[in-house]
């Protein structure tokens, strides 16, 4: 547990309450104490006493400590007995806060997102004080929005399906083995439903105990083969298929069913000119289907190494010499990072602790600037406090190297957040546009050169601003950023974040610029992201020798030293 989980709970506490039409200055006292956590500089594990910081009070301290010791809370709990699911769900509508919903809920009498539906249909909502035509308009239209399930979703969300389904296939009884599937296993971008491969005791009952789950929604086809259901995770649904396999055909069938086409056409190829041919089943040979006890053995029985899902997109990858393309194991240490002093959930200890178990052999802090104060980023005092903390804990931990350094804001204008007589006391700097993304794709560029030409960048991070599934990110001419990171000896990151993965793996596939893979930590957990920034790069056929964090620990430190 975290601050972020302290101060996720007193938002939602707040958010209930409003819903169940509390008094407003209790709803206030949650959110305001929400307020003051976020803005204290300490860790979870730093702080003794909550009713200490400035606007915590009695009753909300106990509550914090309740929910310390037991992992829940009683108030919250009590609140989500007391208020309709439908109007949590009614959240998710746009245009709509708390206490609209609540409003809607007191005088209309509704409970469901179908009843709103209904309502605006009627033309009731719009009788509301508050709430006019157009506004009933964008209701009504926010509900079909949201009732039409996505064709594809992101790679974040999909990991929470994913997540969802595996937490129930680890408790259930009888599962010999099971893995992921399709486009989930390749780490695509997006995807559109989950498929798993699983081999189990009994079908009958391994199928009758997984429907009773909570996140199952529906069933759309049972058989001795194949379950499909629908499920559903955070008010969000899916369709699932699990296909039931014996042990003998266990990785054919994984191998065929994780794709991608292109590949699996490749694969059927080079089996068709052996005399041999590939199915889910294993690959027939001389009147015999031979199977196997790996996906390696699978590759390895046509004389090539173990391909990557992640990697087996186009089927150029059986082609190409994979020796030395990067893996996961190749990454020395995480250059994106952050920390309590800005919006970070941890203590620069504790996220030096987190890099230390993981075996890094170097690690950066890189807390945000100035400038970037909805993400309480650091000004020039606090930025040499942390110089100093840094120092201090270096001595501590010589199993690994601790570097300074910032993430800094690339401005409007195209000047950066500190001057060059602050970034010059920095190990490493990173420079990323966090604002005004409708900017012209000359203007955005100038920003980018700018950073890329100073003397003390030594990375871009997040280069084009895109969350997948939800922002578009700002207009680069990516061909000329890489020749301008090129010249200038500037990093281009690839930001494993699965929200992000910016760079795009059709940005950088045969590049032969330097590139760095980071998670962007916001929390110790966030390190373990880095696998999907590496599948990025797998996707884009990338070698180690051209990924800055594969360098070993001496020849890193030599880097950092020698400066641009």
């Amino acid at each position: 547990m975290t601050k972020k989980d302290i101060i996720v709970l007193l938002e939602t506490i707040a958010t209930y309450m409003e819903l169940s039409l509390e008094n407003p200055f209790k709803v206030s006292a949650y959110r305001k104490a929400a307020n003051s956590i976020e803005a204290d500089g300490r860790s979870l594990s730093e702080i003794d006493d909550f009713s200490e910081i400035k606007g915590i009070g009695k009753g909300v301290n106990e509550v914090i400590w309740e929910y310390l010791d037991a992992g829940s809370s009683t108030v919250l709990d009590d609140l989500k007995n007391t208020v309709p699911e439908g109007l949590v769900r009614m959240l998710k509508i746009p245009s709509l806060g708390p206490k609209k919903i609540a409003k809607i809920n007191k005088e209309l009498a509704i409970t469901t997102m179908e009843e709103l539906k209904e309502a605006c249909q009627n033309g009731r909502v719009s009788t509301l004080s508050g709430f006019g035509k157009k506004t009933e308009e964008n209701i009504f239209q926010a509900i079909e929005d949201l009732q039409e399930r996505p064709e594809r979703y992101p790679i974040d969300k999909i990991t929470l399906f994913k997540k969802a389904v595996e937490r129930v296939l680890e408790d259930a009884d009888g599962v010999i083995r099971y893995d992921a599937a399709g486009s989930v296993r390749r780490l695509k971008e997006t995807s559109g439903d989950l498929d798993f491969i699983i081999q189990v005791e009994d079908v009958s009952a391994f199928t009758d105990s997984f429907l009773n789950a909570p996140i199952v929604r529906e069933t759309v086809a049972r058989g001795e083969k194949k379950l499909s259901v629908i499920i559903e995770v955070d008010m969000d649904e899916i369709n699932a298929d699990f296909r039931f396999v014996t042990g003998e055909e266990y990785f054919t069938t994984l191998h065929h069913f994780t794709g991608s086409k292109a590949h699996n056409v490749k694969m059927r190829q080079i089996a068709k000119s052996r005399g041999e041919k590939i199915s889910e089943y294993g690959i027939e040979s001389d009147d015999e289907v031979v199977t196997f006890d790996s996906e390696a053995g699978f590759f390895n029985h046509f004389d090539l190494p173990y391909i990557p899902p992640a990697m087996r997109e186009t089927g150029e990858e059986t082609e190409t010499d994979i020796s030395e393309i990067v893996g996961l194991s190749d990454i020395k240490g995480d250059l994106h990072m952050h920390t309590v002093y800005s919006d970070g959930a941890y203590s620069v200890r504790e996220m030096v602790e987190a890099c230390i178990n993981r075996g890094y052999a170097y690690m950066i802090i890189t807390d945000h600037s100035k400038s970037l104060r909805v993400a309480n980023g650091l000004d020039e005092k606090r930025l040499f406090n942390q110089i100093e903390e840094i120092k201090n804990l270096r001595d501590e931990f010589p199993e690994i190297d601790i570097y300074t350094g910032t993430e800094m804001d690339i401005l409007k204008d195209g000047t950066l957040d500190f001057s060059n007589d602050i970034l010059k006391e920095l190990d490493y700097v990173i420079a990323a546009i966090h604002s005004s993304f409708s900017q012209t794709e000359a203007e955005i560029m100038h920003r980018l050169k700018t950073a890329c030409e100073n003397p003390y960048v030594r990375h871009i991070a997040h280069p084009t601003g895109r969350i997948i599934g939800s922002r578009a990110g700002y207009p680069v001419d990516m061909n000329a950023l890489i020749e301008i990171a090129g010249d200038t000896n500037t990093v281009l990151e690839v930001n494993a974040n699965p929200k992000r993965l910016d760079l795009s793996a059709d940005h950088i596939r045969h590049s032969d610029i330097r590139l760095t893979v980071n998670t962007d930590a916001h929390h110790s957990d966030h390190l373990e992201l880095m696998e999907y920034g590496v599948s990025v790069l797998q996707k884009g056929l990338i070698e180690k020798n051209h990924v800055l964090n594969t360098f070993s620990r001496e020849d890193f430190r030599k880097w950092v030293k020698k400066g641009k």
